[in-house]
């Protein structure tokens, strides 16, 4: 067979078609910030110093406007990649120079393929941490209005799935929302390892031009460019791993309450009303509601946390510069991202919707889940614990089921031990969401300043620089 003719030599097809892989779909979603990254390049290439200029100002305005043509296209399921093209960044210069000939041709200078794709990933991984910050806060606020109505609703508190202590819905439910928010402590740490600009580092060694890193850097809304270049290339793989770390531990939470609405949706429990909608039916069995969304969150908690296994150990075998392994990172840090957020907004849907069952909540109780409670009853009589300890569990059978409300009360009421301060769960939900919504309008002021049009609403024309 022939080799194939491409932008950057020509490739046996077999070859061509095994490298490629799946990075003419997957880079379909890297389209927006591929045409941002140039944007920036190219505004630094027009303000180069030299005896002859690789881009002038007209040129780079040209750019630009084409640049976004592409994103236009792109939103509408417009623009594609061929295996020619092998990605984005490829068939996002195919594009310039057919519409601009020479000036597309020059868009490339000082830039290599590992450095384009190291600020997409960039660029995407900042965007999308905010929106899922946003989305957890959403979720965490939806749990805190439901453990609020059903604050003093008695629930049996289980240790290994067996009634252990009383406790209640509403802290249960606000326990997955302060969960949810511990999360964000490693989202926004993953948000600021990404949020260094590795644009100009080129194949990780620099080039011999004297390109602004800290111009392409402010242009794309970064905090700051890379100290070294050579870091630069190598942080690839291990910051998309490090996001993925961040992924689990925000599936970790949802993972243990979708396992829990599963089990305590059971006939045999009957805590909760699942909504119908949420469920699924048997194509033989009229009467099943199935929880296959739970169980597909279940699922792909396992998967999020296997990519972030994955690429860690991807990352682990390679020596210091690029190497084509780092491919196989981008898919499945698309993937864990997808993911990630799609639970998140399906369980704030579930749980906005979901209705507890007060009598099967009571019912729940049984002498020995009080037993605690009685030997610690001793001890305010003057019994020592131990004493006390060894005293109920020789007389479990004189156990009696007491009030869960009044078991609840004595352990809340305004500093007991399991009080759960709703007011300042919402405040932290509250300022997470600002946060997040605040880095992302000041990324969006950054890319309307670039593109000289308002974004991302991307209208019409540019505006001269």
């Amino acid at each position: 067979m022939k080799p194939k003719a491409t932008l950057v030599g020509a490739i046996h097809p077999d070859v061509l078609a095994f490298t490629v892989g799946q990075d003419p779909v997957l880079d379909l979603e890297l389209a927006e910030w591929d045409c941002l990254g140039t944007a920036a390049h190219v505004t630094a290439l027009s303000r180069l110093r030299l005896p002859r200029p690789v881009l002038k100002p007209a040129d780079r305005n040209a750019v630009v406007r084409e640049l976004i043509a592409v994103m236009q296209a792109a939103r509408a399921g417009r623009f594609t990649i061929s295996d020619a093209d092998q990605d984005i960044h490829l068939a996002v210069e195919r594009r310039l120079t057919e519409r601009l000939g020479e000036r597309g041709r020059r868009v490339h200078t000082g830039r290599s393929r590992n450095d384009q794709v190291a600020v997409d990933l960039r660029l995407h991984a900042r965007a999308n941490l905010n929106a899922l910050a946003i989305e957890a806060c959403e979720l965490a606020g939806v749990l805190l209005r439901f453990a609020g109505r059903h604050r003093r609703l008695p629930m049996v508190g289980r240790t290994h799935l067996q009634p252990a202590m009383p406790s209640s819905v509403g802290l249960w439910a606000a326990g997955y929302a302060e969960g949810l928010l511990d999360d964000l402590l490693a989202v926004d740490a993953a948000h600021a390892l990404a949020d260094r600009c590795p644009l100009g580092s080129a194949a990780g060694y620099g080039v011999p031009l004297p390109l602004d890193r800290r111009l392409t850097a402010r242009l794309l809304g970064f905090a700051a460019p890379h100290a070294g270049v050579f870091h630069a290339g190598n942080s690839r793989g291990k910051c998309e791993a490090a996001v993925l770390g961040a992924l689990g531990q925000v599936m970790l939470t949802l993972s243990r309450f979708a396992e829990d609405l599963i089990l305590f949706s059971m006939p045999e429990f009957g805590y909760f009303d699942l909504p119908p909608e949420f469920c699924t039916g048997s194509s033989i069995m009229p009467q099943k509601h199935n929880p296959d969304v739970l169980e597909l969150v279940r699922a792909r908690a396992a998967r999020v946390l296997g990519a972030a296994a994955t690429a860690a150990e991807i990352v682990r075998a390679l020596p210091g510069g690029y190497n084509r392994d780092l491919q196989e990172i981008k898919g499945l840090y698309l993937e864990g991202m997808r993911t990630t957020r799609a639970a998140l907004r399906i369980l704030a849907l579930l749980a906005g919707a979901l209705r507890p069952r007060p009598e099967r909540l009571r019912a729940g109780f049984e002498p020995g889940v009080f037993a605690t409670d009685r030997a610690l009853a001793l001890v305010a009589g003057g019994m020592p614990f131990r004493d006390a300890y060894r005293h109920v569990r020789s007389h479990l059978g004189e156990l009696t089921t007491a009030s869960p409300g009044d078991a609840l009360a004595a352990k809340t009421g305004g500093r007991g031990t399991a009080d759960v301060d709703l007011a300042a769960l919402r405040r932290r939900a509250a300022a997470g969401r600002r946060a997040a919504a605040g880095r992302q309008r000041a990324a969006h002021r950054a890319f309307g300043r670039l593109l000289g049009v308002p974004y991302p609403a991307l209208g019409k024309g540019t505006r001269r620089r």
